[in-house]
């Protein structure tokens, strides 16, 4: 019962969310109730987790696309030779 409601909460948290923000929230979202569930019974918890933790990673994924897309490349890694 504990499950189905954390999966409601987790759609009803995705749904009121802007569309550029919903962008990996609903996959962690689920992932992380359903982890929260069996990690002792705190799925909404996990739930809520995992939407920040989608959200993050959908914004990193975006930030490395449109990098990559300018030609620019990404932060930390350096031609080989070059000294900093």
């Amino acid at each position: 019962m504990k499950t189905i409601v954390t999966l409601l909460a987790a759609t009803a948290l995705a749904l009121t969310a802007n569309i550029a923000e919903a962008k990996g929230c609903i996959k962690g979202a689920l992932v992380g109730g359903v982890a929260g569930h069996y990690a002792g019974h705190h799925g909404l918890l996990g739930a809520a987790a995992g939407c920040l933790y989608g959200r993050h990673r959908a914004k990193e994924q975006a930030r490395q696309q449109q990098d990559h897309d300018q030609g620019k490349a990404p932060v930390g890694d350096s031609p080989a030779g070059e000294k900093m």
